[in-house]
């Protein structure tokens, strides 16, 4: 039975933050709001809870996670970033944006793409994401919350707990989110490219949309 925080969206109880860190750290799995959507996170270093993220998407080795991180600086820890994507970079964080990049060692392979090693990174402009980072300590792995054989991220929390109580271990409610799913950025290329058009606007970054930049 996943434990249920009702958590207010602008001034986040520390009491329940704390909470809901200390289950991450235990190796539970957690529904969490962000500026996109409600996200699933959880230990980046732990690989049953890893595997039981995975599950519960039911998305094989393939599929890009995302570690959230608080600020640039954490995030250059776990990619290779230089000056052109740390530009891009500073312009889309915190926001919902995802950038793939190139992962350093600090990556465990087992959450990097197998073929390409390359991460999922974004830091999240929502002050409950942020709130549960900074009492985790540490970057969280994640991954959108579209049920298996679904288009739609999840956007309710009372939902949520109803449908995967007995998957996960805590749910965080601070209210709705966009339900709509970060806007991809890939910078593992030469050139970077929009590769999932989402709430994030690409124009922020000086980039077209991916509709735009397949057509020249």
């Amino acid at each position: 039975m996943s434990q249920f925080f009702e958590v207010h969206p602008d001034n986040p109880q520390p009491r329940l933050l704390k909470q809901a860190a200390q289950i991450l750290h235990e190796g539970g799995v957690a529904a969490i709001p962000t500026d996109s959507s409600y996200a699933l996170v959880c230990h980046l270093d732990d690989k049953a809870a890893v595997e039981h993220l995975r599950r519960i998407r039911q998305v094989d080795d393939k599929h890009h996670l995302t570690l959230l991180c608080r600020d640039l600086s954490e995030l250059a820890s776990y990619a290779r970033v230089d000056n052109r994507q740390y530009r891009i970079l500073k312009l889309g964080t915190p926001g919902p944006f995802t950038f793939i990049l190139e992962a350093t060692k600090e990556v465990p392979r087992r959450v990097s793409h197998p073929s390409r090693r390359t991460i999922g990174l974004r830091v999240p402009a929502h002050r409950v994401t942020q709130g549960l980072l900074e009492a985790f300590g540490a970057p969280l792995l994640a991954t959108t919350l579209i049920p298996p054989g679904e288009q739609r991220p999840m956007n309710d929390a009372h939902e949520i707990r109803e449908r995967f109580q007995k998957t996960l271990q805590a749910v965080l409610d601070a209210g709705a989110c966009p339900a709509e799913p970060t806007t991809v950025v890939d910078l593992s290329a030469d050139e970077p490219v929009v590769s999932r058009l989402g709430r994030g606007d690409p124009s922020r970054l000086g980039l077209m949309p991916a509709a735009e930049s397949a057509a020249d």
